[in-house]
This record gives C-alpha cells, structure tokens and sequence, in this order.
C-alpha cells in the first residue's frame, strides 16, 4: 500500500517515512503545496498524511482541489493546528481523520490502519475474493482456509488485486503502486512480468479459484477461475 506525506518539517518527515516503511508502506513524500499537488495529479494513493500549515499554501486548499480530482484514498490530517474550527473545516471537505501535533506514532500507524481499514476493505480487518484471503496488517494468506507463504512483493501484488477485483489495471499503475517513486527509475516492465507469472504459478498449485489474467496491450484483471 502506498502513502503519500505532504509535510514541511523534513526531520519530522524522515521520522514518518521511516516509521512507515517498518511497517512495510510504500512511502512518497512532498514537502510543500506545489509538490503534493503535482503528486497528487499524477499518482493515486492509500492514504495521504497532510499537513495543512505549508510553506506555500494552505493544506485545506490542496484537500479542496484533491476533492475535484474526484480521486480515491483516505486522507488524515496532521496539525499543530488543533482548534475546532479547523479540524470540523478538514472533515466538512473530505479528510477521514485529524491528527493534531504532537502525537504518538503508534497511534497516527492505528489510525492509518483504520482509515484504509474502512475505504478499502468496507471495514473488515481480511481482504478475501474467490477462496483466497490476505490480511494487510499481518501480510498472512489463505487458500482454501489454508496458510501460504508468499515473497514480499508476491503479496503486495496479491493484495493490490484482491482489493480491486474484476477491474483492468494497467501496468504501469501496477508498478507504480507497489514501487513508489522508484518506479520512474525502471525502464521497462520485466519485473512485474516476472512477478505476476510467480504468482499465477502460485495460486495455481495451491488451488485458488481466482486467477490473474492479461488483457492483451492494456494489463491485468483478477477475475474467478
């Protein structure tokens, strides 16, 4: 799952990505308004952290313009700002959670949990299509009630389809969604070839009803055997 940090404090932003990344997130990070916008116009995430006091602007105008993108994803708010008005102005326009400064990382991690909890999984703690369930907290899967192990990025992909069955992902969005920023980096799609073939073999052997299937020129969709 990928998050996006729109923060202006960089120390406090390393402690995030870090933090983050421990917990096994694809982190991307912006510093002030333009580059969140920027980011935010090219790439959808999970979730996205905002500061609103940035050097540039005011982060409730990016949750504004966020909102006319009309693009998915959880948002939490995290503010030194901690007065009623700004926290029922972030909420009125679309932020899932306020965090106000300062807080305990253990609990902005909870609360992160919580919000894609609910957005991408309608509030179940397991992600499940055809026989197939993954929980996105502990990385465990099950065929058939029964445990695998799969590879990092094997689960991560999994993961990515299960929350979105039956719909065309193309790869480049694929890719970019589970590299993050090193995506731009890579010159061609070899990797995901390679790790959606793993997969397929995978789930194949262990009895999934579900499988990847390619669209020829336009990516991939998980649909049931």
């Amino acid at each position: 799952m990928k998050i996006l940090i729109i923060e202006d404090d960089l120390s406090f932003q390393e402690i995030l990505r870090k933090t983050l990344e421990q917990e096994r997130y694809v982190v991307e990070v912006a510093p002030d308004y333009r580059t969140g916008l920027i980011k935010l116009s090219d790439y959808t995430y999970d979730c996205i952290l905002l500061d609103i006091n940035l050097p540039d602007g005011n982060g409730l105008g990016l949750l504004r313009e966020l909102k006319e993108m009309k693009k998915s994803g959880s948002l939490i708010i995290i503010s030194a700002r901690d007065t009623i008005e700004d926290k029922v102005e972030g909420l009125d326009l679309g932020a899932d959670d306020y965090l106000a400064k300062p807080f305990h990382l253990a609990e902005l991690v909870a609360r992160i949990k919580s919000v894609i909890r609910r957005n991408n999984q309608g509030g179940e703690q397991l992600v499940s299509y055809g026989n197939v369930k993954a929980n996105p907290h502990s990385f465990d899967v099950w065929v058939d009630g029964k445990m695998v192990e799969l590879s990092r990025k094997e689960f991560d992909f999994l993961l990515y389809f299960l929350q979105r069955p039956t719909r065309l992902v193309n790869k480049s969005t694929l890719a970019e969604a589970i590299w993050g920023d090193h995506f731009d980096d890579v010159d061609n799609y070899d990797f995901v070839y390679a790790q959606i073939k793993n997969l397929r073999k995978r789930l194949a052997a262990w009895g999934a009803d579900i499988e990847i299937v390619a669209v020829y020129g336009m990516g991939y969709k998980l649909v049931l055997r």
